[in-house]
């Protein structure tokens, strides 16, 4: 009933940009957070960035200061702004919902975790 889809991958240059975009879809009443994760070949999936339905953020380290994570709650849609990108920020990045409360028939039920298909970013040096 929920899906989320992930748009804005590419290929870029070490200090260039890419704005990452994921859009849930159902019939979705609220949204709890939402937030990007990412996996690297050979390592495990890490997070990068999440914000809440109050538009609390929360960054991994590393992604301070060129990262910017923002909401669009009216369209259930989060982005990923990213600058300044390095050859090391180089994975598969996934979206992820979490509360995710929604219409099924005329209840509401809430369900607790979901991801997107990933999108490649690939940054050369």
């Amino acid at each position: 009933q929920v899906q989320l889809v992930e748009s804005g991958g590419g290929l870029v240059q070490a200090g260039g940009s890419l704005r990452l975009s994921c859009a849930a879809s159902g019939r979705i009443f609220s949204i709890s957070a939402m937030g990007w994760y990412r996996q690297a070949p050979g390592k495990q999936r890490e997070l990068v960035a999440t914000i809440t339905s109050g538009g609390t953020t929360n960054y991994e380290d590393s992604v301070k200061g060129r990262f910017t994570i923002s909401r669009d709650s009216a369209k259930n849609t989060v982005y990923l702004q990213m600058n300044s990108l390095k050859p090391e920020d180089t994975a598969v990045y996934y979206c992820n919902a979490e509360g995710v409360t929604y219409y099924t028939g005329s209840n509401l039920r809430t369900g607790y975790d979901y991801w997107g298909q990933g999108t490649q970013v690939t940054v050369s040096s």
